[in-house]
């Protein structure tokens, strides 16, 4: 690529930031920096009336959350500023006039009372799509109809109106999609859409186009839900003379449900329990709350892991990717062009990779954090121990603390399915014989001391150590399974494993008897 690579991200500042545009975000961001180029953030708040308060905050921190910041954008002004489309504003109409002075575009003067009854004519008229298009526009109220006199009298008196694209009747419109080929469009189906709204501000085609061409974007890739108004886009560069440096398109494939039916929404985030923002977000408008994936545990590098995987693959088995490795790996070839199911536990298991690879030290940070809101402390030392046997067996940082509560918090009640079945009295003989050894130890306890002495007493009462090992774990932890029980052993101590046998020997051999 001789000329620099230039992509956007625009997003509009209507609510959270939905999985889906994340994606759309880092996809740019990979291709870019591929390619040693430039990403830029455009906040497209033409629509004033969907604004939401905070929404653009929302954008900015999701974004530094995952790793990304863009080159250029409201926060990081460049020379192709400003980046909010409400504050170019001005730029927009002499765009919009241009084309209507060469035949591209015209005035409407329709109202929402006429419009109406042209939709109805034509559904009455059994229309499938009810259009304001080439056939229909003979018939309503615009420049094209008329008299050029009157047209003037409406514009000089104030008359509302929106300036609409003059789409050719018959004409094929071809696309070369860096994702799907060649798309082709008859014009026939395209409505004369609405460039400059009565407000005077312009639509998502017209501001779109005019940002793209004076930001110089060389590549627009977003998401397929943008397909069909890409023919309208090559329409508008063709008519304002910039067809010979339109910017090259991909559009991306669908995140769809998990089970592959459908588009992935919000509404089966919250039915199956799992986030599909970022991160939290309260609706100012409704107070709906949805929680985010940095809230729920993710790691943000496990998260952009998972991300890049949804449409992309590297061609070989290789999964876990640093942000330098999917930067070098990516490429727009690799992305596939039929929609992707959204699987969460791929996600977790993303989590769970790294969080494994993650240092005793650091994690133990995590599980130091979570004690404090419980109002207990702990060493780091202990805190590493601890991760050191959990981190196996967790998904999230806080399951270090949740799996792992029973190493600082002595059990008060015990699993019944498992006492019920293994608690008898050959485990209530191998455990007294086992607390009375614990009592006379004065060496190291030591995971192996710790197994010794247990397979002494067990030998002592010629029963077999495999046969109450479980039964053992119940009435040291509380439950019939986990990590390394020795481990355990060692890291609550001599003195508290006596305590704990004491307390199951006592609580478990009345409700057995």
């Amino acid at each position: 690529m001789n000329k620099e690579v230039r992509v956007r991200f625009a997003p509009s500042p209507t609510g959270a930031l939905h999985i889906g545009g994340v994606r759309t975000a880092l996809y740019n961001y990979l291709f870019a920096k591929k390619n040693q180029g430039k990403f830029l953030l455009r906040i497209e708040d033409t629509d004033q009336t969907r604004f939401v308060k905070g929404a653009e905050e929302y954008i900015k921190e999701a974004l530094e959350w995952i790793g990304i910041t863009p080159d250029e954008s409201p926060w990081k002004e460049g020379p192709h500023g400003p980046y909010r489309q409400s504050e170019r504003k001005p730029l927009y109409m002499q765009y919009a006039m241009d084309l209507v002075e060469k035949g591209h575009a015209y005035y409407a003067f329709d109202t929402s009372e006429e419009l109406d009854a042209m939709r109805e004519r034509l559904t009455a008229a059994r229309v499938v799509s009810p259009q304001y298009n080439s056939i229909t526009r003979t018939q309503m109220k615009n420049s094209l109809t008329l008299p050029e006199d009157e047209v003037k009298a409406r514009l000089e008196s104030g008359d509302p109106y929106v300036i609409r694209l003059k789409v050719p009747r018959k004409e094929e419109i071809r696309l070369n999609d860096m994702i799907r080929g060649w798309v082709m469009v008859h014009s026939n189906t395209l409505d004369d859409k609405v460039l400059m709204k009565s407000d005077g501000m312009p639509t998502y085609h017209l501001a779109n186009i005019v940002d793209d061409h004076l930001m110089g974007i060389t590549h627009v890739i977003r998401g397929e839900e943008w397909l069909p108004s890409a023919p309208i886009h090559v329409l508008l560069y063709r008519y304002l003379g910039w067809e010979d440096t339109m910017p090259q398109f991909a559009h991306l494939p669908l995140l769809l449900k998990p089970d592959g039916n459908g588009k992935l929404s919000k509404r089966d985030a919250d039915k199956n329990g799992f986030p599909i923002f970022p991160m939290d977000w309260t609706d100012p408008r409704t107070g709906d709350f949805s929680q985010g994936f940095r809230q729920a545990g993710y790691f943000p590098d496990a998260f952009v892991n998972f991300l890049a995987f949804l449409g992309w693959n590297p061609g070989d088995n290789q999964e876990i990717f640093s942000m330098e490795e999917l930067i070098n790996a990516f490429s727009v070839e690799r992305i596939g062009k039929s929609g992707t199911k959204f699987d969460i536990n791929k996600a977790k298991w993303f989590n769970e990779q790294y969080l494994k690879a993650k240092s005793n030290h650091d994690l133990a940070q995590y599980l130091i954090e979570d004690l404090k809101q419980e109002g207990i402390e702990i060493l780091q030392a202990k805190a590493e121990q601890i991760v050191a046997i959990m981190k196996e067996r967790a998904t999230f940082p806080s399951d270090l603390w949740k799996e792992g509560r029973f190493m600082l918090i002595a059990p008060t009640e015990f699993d019944e399915k498992v006492a019920a079945k293994k608690w008898n009295e050959d485990v209530v003989a191998v455990l007294t014989a086992y607390r009375d050894a614990l009592d006379k130890f004065e060496g190291e306890f030591t995971p192996q001391s710790a197994k010794a002495m247990l397979e002494s007493a067990a030998e002592s009462q010629e029963i077999k150590l495999g046969k109450v090992m479980q039964a053992v774990r119940l009435a040291v932890t509380g439950v019939g399974a986990g990590p390394d029980l020795m481990e355990i052993f060692t890291i609550i101590g001599k003195d508290e494993l006596i305590k704990r046998i004491d307390f199951a020997l006592n609580t478990l051999e009345v409700k057995a008897k």
